[in-house]
C-alpha cells in the first residue's frame, strides 16, 4: 500500500509520475500529442445565445468591484519543453524580472542584526518591519523559530530563510483569526517582484484552541496571500496548518458577481516551485481571479477541513478557483485531500480556465482530478459561460477512497461536469481490488460535459465499481465524448460504459484484459 507522507519531497515526482506510467516516450511527444487532441476536440461556443440570469442585489453589489472574464489568452502563451521539463512560454519573462529583483536589490540584511530572535517567544513583527524598510532589500531569517502578528512585505523584496523546517516563522498566540501571515504590502495600488524563498510557514491554528471554523471568510486566513501583485515567487516554502490556506494567489477581494465577472486587480506571473503544506482548513494552494500562475514540483496532504462545517469539506491540495486564467500545474503530488486537483467555481463566479496539467501523482485523495463549475450542471442551470479549455497529460490516480472531509462523495479518479473542451491523455488510475466501490464508475463524465477526450490510458483493479468510464445520459448528458486507446485491466465489469441519450460517443481501440500481470 502506497502512502506520500506530509514530508514527502515533490522533487522526486516527475520520476515516479513516469515509473508508474512506465512511460518511455519523450516529453516534448507526449505534449504535442495531447495538444493535437485538445485541438481536435476543441469547440467554440457561441456563449451570446445563453441568456444571462438576473442578478441578485448581492451579485450588483459584487459587480462595482469586478470586470469582464474573457476566455481566450490575448498573448497565446504556450507550453514550451526543454528535455525533461515543461513550463509555460512566459516564464522566460519571469526569469528576466527575477534576474531584475537581483540587480535592484541594494541592501542585503539579516533579520536578527534589526532585534528578531528566533527563540519562539519574542514577537519579532517590528524586527522585520525594520529589515523590509521600503524595499529593494534581500532579508535573510536564519534558523529559528520568529513570532510575527503577520507580515507586509513590500516590492522589490526577498525573503529568504535557511530551509523547510530550519527557518519557521509562526504566527503570535494573540494573532487573530483572520491573520495572514505573510502578504504583500499594498493590495490597492499593487505590488511587483516579490520572493519568499527556504522556510516553513506556521499559521499556528493550535492558538485558537477547539474553535469549529478556523477562517473568516474572504481571503483572510492563510499562510502566504500574494494579492495584486505582477511577478512573483515562491520557492521552497512550506505551510502549516492554516485556517483557510497555505498559499493563496489572488485578487484583493473574492469576488461573487456572477458568471462572466470576475474581481478586479488579480495577480499575474507567478511562480511556485517546491512548495507543500499540511493541515490545511480548505486547500492547500489556491488562485482566485488570476492569471499565468505556475505551480511545480509541489505536495500538499492531509487538510483539516475546518474551514467548513465538519463532513463538508471541499478541502484540495491543489484548486484552481474562481476567476483564474492561465494555469499550469506540473509535477505536482497530492495525498488524503477531498480533491488531489480541482478545477472549478462556485455558481456565482466564473469557473477557471485554460489551465495545463502536466504530471500529478494523487495517492488517496477522495476524488483525484475533480473539474466543475458549481450551480452549471443540471438541465435548469444555466450553461457556463466560463468552464472552458483543459489540457492534462501524465495523471496517475492511485486507489480513491471515501473520506471523513466529505462523507457523502463517492471515490472517483477522475470526474468531469459542465466543463467543455477538455483533453485528458496519458493516465494511469488505479484501484483496490479489496474495497468496495459500491458499484459507482472510477471516472464519470458527466452534467453536461462537452467535448471531452480521454485517451492513451490504463485503468486497473476497480472490480467492485460498474464501469470504469461512465458518460452519463438523461436529462443532464455528456456529449460530443471520444474515449481512444483505453485498456481495463483486472477492473470493472464494461470499460465504458455510455447512457442513453448522451450523443456523438466516439469509442476506439477499448480492450479489456482479466489478468493484472499479462
Amino acid at each position: 500500500m502506497m502512502k506520500l507522507e506530509k514530508n514527502h519531497d515533490p522533487h522526486l515526482n516527475a520520476a515516479w509520475i513516469d515509473q508508474f506510467l512506465d512511460n518511455r516516450t519523450p516529453l516534448k511527444e507526449i505534449t504535442y500529442e495531447t495538444e493535437k487532441y485538445f485541438k481536435a476536440i476543441k469547440k467554440d461556443f457561441a456563449t451570446s445565445k445563453y441568456s444571462r440570469q438576473k442578478k441578485t442585489m448581492v451579485q450588483r453589489i459584487w459587480s462595482l468591484f469586478s470586470e469582464t472574464f474573457t476566455i481566450e489568452d490575448e498573448h497565446h502563451f504556450n507550453s514550451v519543453v526543454s528535455g525533461n521539463e515543461l513550463f509555460p512560454s512566459w516564464k522566460e519573462r519571469l526569469d528576466q524580472e527575477y534576474r531584475k529583483l537581483e540587480s535592484t536589490i541594494t541592501d542585503r540584511v539579516t533579520v536578527t542584526d534589526f532585534g528578531a530572535m528566533g527563540d519562539g517567544m519574542t514577537d519579532s513583527t517590528a524586527a522585520f518591519y525594520r529589515a523590509f524598510g521600503n524595499g529593494a532589500v534581500e532579508v535573510k531569517v536564519p534558523a529559528g523559530v520568529y513570532i510575527v502578528k503577520g507580515l507586509r512585505i513590500p516590492s522589490w523584496t526577498r525573503l529568504i530563510g535557511a530551509g523547510k523546517g530550519k527557518t519557521i516563522i509562526k504566527l503570535h498566540p494573540d494573532a487573530p483569526r483572520r491573520a495572514r501571515l505573510l502578504t504583500n504590502r499594498n493590495y490597492i495600488k499593487g505590488n511587483r517582484n516579490i520572493s519568499v524563498e527556504h522556510l516553513t510557514l506556521d499559521w499556528h491554528v493550535e492558538r485558537l484552541g477547539d474553535i469549529e471554523k478556523t477562517s473568516t471568510g474572504n481571503n483572510y486566513s492563510s499562510c502566504l496571500t500574494y494579492s495584486n501583485l505582477t511577478y512573483g515567487w515562491v520557492k521552497d516554502v512550506e505551510g502549516l496548518n492554516p485556517g483557510l490556506h497555505c498559499f493563496d494567489i489572488t485578487a484583493p477581494l473574492y469576488n461573487y458577481a456572477g458568471d462572466g465577472l470576475r474581481g478586479k486587480n488579480g495577480s499575474q506571473f507567478v511562480w511556485l516551485d517546491g512548495v507543500s503544506g499540511s493541515g490545511f482548513g480548505d486547500d492547500g494552494v489556491t488562485t482566485h481571479h488570476s492569471d499565468y500562475i505556475f505551480v511545480s514540483n509541489s505536495h500538499f496532504s492531509d487538510p483539516s477541513g475546518r474551514a467548513h462545517k465538519k463532513g463538508f469539506s471541499n478541502s484540495n491540495g491543489f484548486e484552481v478557483d474562481d476567476g483564474s486564467r492561465h494555469v499550469w500545474l506540473v509535477n505536482n503530488s497530492s495525498a488524503r485531500c477531498f480533491g488531489g486537483v480541482e478545477i472549478k467555481a462556485h455558481e456565482d463566479s466564473s469557473a477557471a480556465t485554460g489551465v495545463h496539467i502536466s504530471g500529478h501523482l494523487s495517492v488517496h485523495d477522495n476524488r483525484s482530478f475533480n473539474f466543475r463549475h458549481i450551480g452549471h450542471h443540471k438541465k435548469d442551470d444555466p450553461q457556463s459561460l466560463s468552464a472552458f479549455n483543459i489540457r492534462a497529460q501524465k495523471l496517475v490516480s492511485i486507489e480513491p477512497t471515501e473520506t471523513a472531509l466529505y462523507k457523502s462523495s463517492s471515490p472517483r479518479c477522475l470526474v468531469v461536469s459542465g466543463y467543455r473542451n477538455v483533453a485528458i491523455n496519458r493516465f494511469l488510475f488505479s484501484g483496490d481490488p479489496n474495497y468496495d466501490y459500491k458499484n459507482k464508475p472510477a471516472v464519470a463524465i458527466q452534467y453536461r460535459a462537452t467535448c471531452v477526450s480521454l485517451t492513451n490510458g490504463v485503468i486497473e483493479n476497480f472490480t467492485t465499481a460498474n464501469a470504469d468510464v461512465s458518460i452519463a445520459g438523461g436529462e443532464q448528458s455528456a456529449n460530443s465524448v471520444r474515449v481512444k486507446n483505453l485498456l481495463s485491466i483486472a477492473s470493472a465489469k464494461e470499460a465504458v460504459l455510455v447512457g442513453e441519450e448522451s450523443g456523438l460517443v466516439h469509442l476506439e481501440e477499448i480492450r479489456k484484459r482479466s489478468n493484472l500481470f499479462l
